[in-house]
């Protein structure tokens, strides 16, 4: 091959990241996300120094919102991201899938934070420690107005999606509840508890009153347990709204169909069957590639006097308004059948009268074969009771010669041979000649029924 001498070397893993998001930062939409950023860092700094000072667990659990935050920024500079890049022969699809992989990866490191606020509280229930409400109310106020601000000011494109199309988690369905029963008295308020209120608002605003009431009953009765309580409510609350997320971000990176569409994938493929030149829609496979976005690929089979494109264009045109990543694979039907053999055949081998030995397996055990029939001959049972003249499959090759050989016989040779000679080739009586016979010979056949061949009464 080609020596290149000033051949530049590979970035590193730091070079290519450090290179994408400078991609990212020419963006001027982007500005306002790294801002928020920003100020998010601070705001998580501030909140964790007041939690060490305050000692209290609940306003931990309510600061991993915060971080949750800082991540769903990064998800939607991930989705800026794959805006921008093209599809590549490596990544032929596009790059949908990682805004996928970024909703997925957030809603289970929230979980994991949840499930390590439930381990700490566990250990607290034992040994109760004393709680600081100096900055408490101070630190559940600053988390919740950034939180709110953050979610409301940003355009979360993937959460946005993912918050709408998973199933609504158990808070949501008894604040639903409590909504139906405010707006039968405030018909008002229907516009903004109904039909369901945004998951992250819910969490944060739940998640602060929650503090509110620990800070309340800690000022009034020193009730230090109940901050612990309120830790696990939120991280009930925390798991319970990010667990459907997580689930259906990892339904998308399974490929997995979405059951909404299924019904109406299946009508059109109906639809796709009964077109003109069709004959068979085989191997579908269809899978949600990003948020919003679903792939596919199908095998039509047409008939032979069918137009390939006009068929390819109904097809595409009819999937295409459900799919818009589509694959379609025309194939005619094929009328030829597949040959016996594919060992090309000899050009003598249908010359017939060339040959004249017709090969067929050796024998096994010559010695112990009758000459006139194929049965083996056993010492110990008698002779076989009838002897047709049809070769069985231990019998050794036969020799037909040109001159001699007719169609028929036990292969003696037919002509002027003397009847003496036919005898001494195996017509006669079993055991008083030299050759065997057949069991019923030509000579001494007895005279009256009930003898044997000698003459004698059967016993």
């Amino acid at each position: 091959g080609t020596i290149h001498l000033f051949r530049k070397s590979q970035r590193s893993l730091v070079g290519k990241l450090t290179h994408e998001f400078r991609l990212v930062a020419a963006d001027r939409r982007s500005w306002k996300i790294l801002l928020f950023g920003a100020i998010n860092l601070i705001c998580i700094g501030f909140l964790l120094m007041w939690c060490s000072s305050t000692n209290s667990i609940a306003l931990t659990a309510y600061t991993y919102l915060t971080i949750f935050d800082l991540f769903s920024l990064v998800t939607c500079l991930i989705s800026y991201w794959v805006m921008m890049k093209k599809p590549s022969p490596v990544y032929s699809f596009g790059f949908e899938r990682f805004e996928v992989l970024a909703v997925f990866a957030s809603t289970v490191l929230a979980q994991l934070g949840a499930l390590f606020i439930l381990k700490e509280s566990a250990e607290r229930f034992l040994e109760q420690p004393e709680i600081h409400t100096g900055r408490l109310l101070v630190g559940t106020f600053v988390a919740l107005f950034f939180n709110l601000f953050t979610m409301l000011s940003i355009k979360n494109k993937p959460f946005a999606y993912v918050s709408e199309a998973a199933s609504t988690s158990w808070l949501q369905e008894h604040v639903a509840d409590l909504s139906r029963s405010i707006c039968g008295i405030i018909p008002g308020l229907s516009s903004i508890f109904l039909p369901r209120m945004n998951p992250f608002v819910l969490i944060d605003i739940a998640g602060a009153l929650a503090l509110c009431i620990t800070y309340m009953l800690i000022e009034i009765n020193n009730y230090f347990a109940v901050d612990t309580a309120s830790a696990i409510a939120i991280a009930l609350m925390t798991f319970g709204t990010m667990y459907p997320m997580s689930v259906y971000s990892g339904k998308v990176l399974l490929q997995t169909t979405p059951p909404h569409v299924i019904g109406q994938l299946d009508k059109l493929l109906r639809e796709v069957s009964t077109l003109d030149g069709v004959l068979e829609v085989r191997n579908e496979h269809f899978w949600t590639l990003g948020f919003g976005t679903l792939a596919g690929s199908v095998h039509v089979r047409i008939r032979r006097d069918a137009n390939e494109q006009m068929v390819l264009a109904h097809v595409t045109n009819r999937l295409y308004t459900l799919v818009s990543t589509l694959t379609v694979q025309i194939f005619k039907d094929d009328w030829i059948r597949p040959t016996l053999s594919s060992v090309p055949i000899a050009n003598n081998i249908l010359n017939l009268s060339d040959h004249h030995i017709i090969p067929m397996p050796s024998l096994k055990a010559a010695d112990n074969l009758n000459p006139v029939t194929s049965t083996p001959a056993k010492p110990s049972s008698p002779p076989p009771e009838f002897s047709f003249n049809t070769p069985g499959k231990n019998v050794s090759p036969v020799i037909l010669l040109n001159t001699q050989t007719k169609p028929y016989g036990l292969g003696f040779n037919h002509g002027s041979a003397p009847y003496s000679s036919v005898l001494s080739q195996g017509l006669g009586i079993p055991g008083m000649g030299a050759a065997q016979g057949f069991r019923t010979g030509f000579a001494n056949v007895p005279g009256r029924y009930g003898t044997n061949a000698r003459g004698q009464p059967r016993p």
